[in-house]
C-alpha cells in the first residue's frame, strides 16, 4: 500500500467557515523542490495579507498543498481530490508538464485554474474558459533569450538536452528564432553522453554557447563543472533559460562556476509598492532572497482573492470573471486576454528579464537583457 506523506503545515485544516484555494506543489523529488518552497512561500504569505484584510468577504481564506512531486499523475489526482473537498479554485504548479496534466484536468471537471508558473505554450489541448496562466508562454520568453544570444554574438549554439515536451518545445523555438539570422542549434544527447562527452562535443563543433535543457540539480551542475575545467572552452557561454541559476541553492553549489549563467526570469525592472514590501517579507519566510517564482506565487493568491471577493465563490463566476480581472500585484498591474495559439487566459504583459549572477559577488544579479 503505497501513503501520501503529510501536508505542509497548514495544508490539512478544516475551518467549515473557510473559503478553500487547492496548491499544486513540487514539495518533493524528483520535483524541483526550491522552486517549490519559493512558490508555497509566496501563496502562503498572500493568504496571510488576505486573512488579515478580512478574508473573502470576512471568510477567512485557507490554502490546502498538495505536493505533486514532479508527478503529472500525482498531479491530476490531487486536482480530482481537492474539487471534491470544495475548494474555489486551484493555483500553483511549476513544472510545465505538471501544470498542462493539471490544466486538462480542471478542464475536464469545471475547476478554476490559474497557473502560477509553467510557460508551456500548449497548457490545454482545446480552448478552454477555466484555466488562466500567470508567466508568458514559452514560445515569448524563449525567443527575448534567443534574442540576447543574437545581441551576443552568437550564431553557434549547442544545447545540453534531456528528453522532454518541455525542452522540446524550447530547443524548437530557440532554432526557430535564430535560423533566419544565420544561426544554428546543436543538440547533445544527455541520455548517451557524460559531462565529458560534452566537452568534447563542443570543443569539435566550436559551439560559443551551450544551454543547459537539462534537470537540476544532476545532471545539469556536473555539465557546468566539466565545462568550466575544460581549458578548451575558456570562452563559452553557459546558458540556462529554464532559471536553474534563480535560486540559492545553485550558487551554494557551484559558486563561482555557477556565475555569468544567463537566465530567465519574470521580474521588472523594478517591483511596484506592493511587491517591495512583499519582497522584505518573502525574505524574512524564506531566510534568503525570494526568486520570481515566490512573486508569482503571491500574485496568483493575489488574483484568485480579487476575483473571489467581487464575484463570489461560485466556480463558473470565477472562470467567467478571468477577462474582467485588474489587479495591481507584486511585479506589475496583472489583466488577461487571449493570446494568439495560446488556449487559455493569459496575463498580456507579464515582464521578462535575462539575468545572471555576478561572478565578482555571486549572491548578486546583473540584469543583462529586457523583453
Amino acid at each position: 500500500m503505497s501513503t501520501q506523506p503529510p501536508p505542509p503545515p497548514g495544508g490539512g485544516r478544516t475551518d467549515a467557515s473557510a473559503v478553500r484555494i487547492g496548491a499544486l506543489v513540487p514539495l518533493t523529488r524528483p520535483g524541483w523542490t526550491a522552486a517549490g518552497r519559493h512558490l508555497l512561500a509566496g501563496l502562503e504569505l498572500a493568504v496571510r495579507d488576505v486573512n488579515d484584510t478580512g478574508g473573502i468577504t470576512g471568510r477567512p481564506l485557507e490554502l490546502v498543498v498538495r505536493d505533486t512531486a514532479a508527478d503529472p499523475r500525482r498531479a491530476e489526482a490531487a486536482v480530482a481530490e481537492l474539487a471534491g473537498l470544495g475548494v474555489a479554485a486551484l493555483a500553483g504548479e511549476y513544472h510545465s508538464v505538471v501544470a498542462r496534466a493539471a490544466a486538462t484536468a480542471a478542464d475536464a471537471i469545471g475547476l478554476p485554474y490559474l497557473c502560477s508558473s509553467a510557460v508551456l505554450d500548449a497548457l490545454t489541448d482545446r480552448p478552454t474558459e477555466w484555466v488562466a496562466r500567470l508567466p508568458p508562454p514559452q514560445s515569448r520568453g524563449w525567443q527575448v533569450y534567443a534574442d540576447f544570444l543574437l545581441g551576443a554574438g552568437h550564431r553557434r549554439i549547442a544545447v545540453a538536452a534531456q528528453p522532454s515536451v518541455y525542452w522540446a518545445a524550447g530547443t524548437r523555438v530557440l532554432r526557430d528564432r535564430l535560423a533566419p539570422h544565420g544561426g544554428s542549434v546543436g543538440e547533445l544527447d544527455l541520455t548517451t553522453l557524460t559531462p565529458a562527452d560534452v566537452c568534447d562535443a563542443l570543443a569539435a563543433e566550436r559551439a560559443t554557447a551551450l544551454l543547459l535543457l537539462l534537470g537540476h540539480p544532476e545532471p545539469a551542475m556536473s555539465v557546468v563543472r566539466a565545462v568550466r575545467r575544460d581549458p578548451r572552452l575558456t570562452d563559452l557561454t553557459i546558458g540556462a533559460p529554464a532559471g536553474q541559476p534563480e535560486f540559492a541553492e545553485w550558487a551554494t553549489a557551484l559558486g563561482t562556476d555557477g556565475a555569468a549563467v544567463p537566465f530567465l526570469r519574470y521580474l521588472p525592472e523594478r517591483l511596484t509598492p506592493l511587491g517591495a514590501r512583499v519582497a522584505v517579507a518573502l525574505r524574512e519566510r524564506l531566510a534568503e532572497a525570494p526568486s520570481f517564482v515566490a512573486f508569482e506565487g503571491y500574485d496568483t493568491v493575489a488574483v484568485l482573492a480579487d476575483v473571489l471577493r467581487s464575484h463570489g465563490v461560485d466556480r463558473a463566476r470565477t472562470a467567467a470573471a478571468w477577462p474582467r480581472v485588474a489587479v495591481e500585484g507584486t511585479r506589475g498591474t496583472i489583466r488577461f486576454t487571449r493570446t494568439p495559439g495560446s488556449h487559455v487566459w493569459q496575463w498580456d504583459r507579464p515582464p521578462v528579464q535575462i539575468a545572471d549572477r555576478d561572478p565578482a559577488r555571486p549572491e548578486r544579479f546583473r540584469v543583462l537583457h529586457t523583453g
